[in-house]
């Protein structure tokens, strides 16, 4: 599927292609309208579009913010919308891009699809105006969210060798829990903390979560594992056939023969001819640290992953366990009989804060977000407790 923005303007190109092809990133001169428009939009929505709309529509809770939260709260803005618009985009390019979807495995690794290469440009245009955020804030965030910036950026701009330019939507699904944590944000510092909405969006957060970082997200990376083994696979395979004074070129190996026969219009053939297009480019094969580096990587989200999920089931079973009955806590517990409605609505909001809490701690180097105003967060814990001990539970 060709690039649905269209192609840059030529001028652009042609300022951008030396340093594409210095970075070794050739697709990145084909996409760099996309990464530029993508971070102006962004820091448009931050500077602009959040401190102008959010007192409209938040009158009460948004002038009454420190200047530090304010900027938390644009940047939870930013956030919100990027996840909304990448993860729809990308949700797009699964469904609609054919050539996408009859790649090989070597074609998963090595092929290119302008459709795909769209979803790397928004997402490095985003994760660049994440990055200057992160330096001009150090010290409020820290170096944990500096370090995300970075690696981030890192790793979607490899995507432009091109390299795993299949995978690039199917990661960014990852980010299909975003909108609800950002919700979860947004309702705390709105006075909703321990509603009903919140607990609605708490159990969605909790599922999503669950279904796209945990489910889809390892089922993905055992497939990217495979089509990586079976890349470096024909590279050796094509080291060791080839002449010593001959380049190794794993082209054959990779490339299926698409002449464009079984298409109806130009568009068609042209999208086919573009999975190859920069086989050039990928012909000595994938390098081994570059596969080494995106299965690390890999491995330490998953896990985080996993382990943000564990500590959100404990949340949820503290509540419903309790204390243990000879503890000092226990004795002072009035004995009633428990409301399960209201145990599961409580455990839903304690673990969709746990999650919240555990992301903003690992990006932030354990700053979470309700240290950057600390002068309201005794103040929603005391709202949070009074609110859940007066609001039914949902099935009651």
């Amino acid at each position: 599927m060709l690039d649905p923005l269209g192609a840059p303007p030529a001028w652009l190109r042609v300022l951008a292609e030396p340093y594409a092809l210095a970075l070794k990133s050739p697709t990145l001169s084909e996409h760099v309208h996309e990464v530029i428009g993508s971070f102006l939009f962004y820091q448009f929505i931050h500077s602009v579009v959040s401190p102008w709309l959010s007192p409209i529509l938040c009158p009460r809770s948004y002038p009454a913010l420190s200047p530090r939260t304010k900027l938390n709260w644009d940047i939870h803005v930013v956030s919100l919308v990027q996840s909304v618009v990448i993860n729809a985009a990308a949700l797009w390019v699964m469904y609609s891009d054919e050539e996408r979807q009859s790649m090989s495995s070597g074609e998963r690794i090595y092929g290119y699809t302008g459709a795909c290469g769209m979803i790397q440009a928004l997402a490095v245009g985003y994760f660049i105006y994440d990055l200057i955020v992160s330096v001009q804030h150090l010290k409020m965030f820290g170096i944990g969210m500096l370090f995300h910036a970075v690696s981030a950026l890192w790793v979607f701009s490899l995507g432009f060798r091109p390299f795993l330019n299949y995978y690039a939507p199917v990661f960014i699904l990852y980010e299909l829990s975003s909108p609800f944590l950002n919700i979860h944000w947004f309702l705390d510092k709105v006075n909703m903390t321990g509603s009903r909405a919140q607990w609605y969006n708490g159990m969605m957060l909790l599922g999503v979560f669950f279904c796209c970082r945990l489910v889809w997200g390892t089922w993905q990376s055992v497939i990217v594992y495979q089509d990586m083994w079976n890349a470096l696979q024909h590279k050796w395979s094509a080291a060791s056939s080839s002449p010593l004074d001959t380049p190794v070129n794993i082209g054959a190996h990779v490339f299926a023969i698409r002449d464009g026969d079984m298409c109806v219009d130009e568009t068609c053939a042209r999208a086919n001819a573009e999975i190859s297009r920069f086989k050039d480019f990928t012909a000595g094969g994938v390098p081994t640290w570059l596969v080494l580096t995106y299965v690390t990587s890999n491995i330490i989200l998953n896990f985080l992953n996993y382990f943000w999920f564990s500590k959100m089931v404990d949340t949820v079973l503290k509540r419903f366990r309790g204390p243990p009955a000879d503890s000092a806590e226990a004795k002072k517990i009035d004995r009633k009989p428990a409301n399960f409605d209201k145990l599961a609505h409580d455990a839903v909001l304690d673990a969709a804060s746990t999650l919240k809490d555990n992301e903003d701690a690992a990006l932030q180097g354990e700053k979470v977000s309700s240290a950057l105003d600390a002068e309201v967060a005794d103040d929603l814990r005391r709202r949070r407790g009074d609110l859940v001990a007066d609001l039914p539970g949902p099935g009651s």
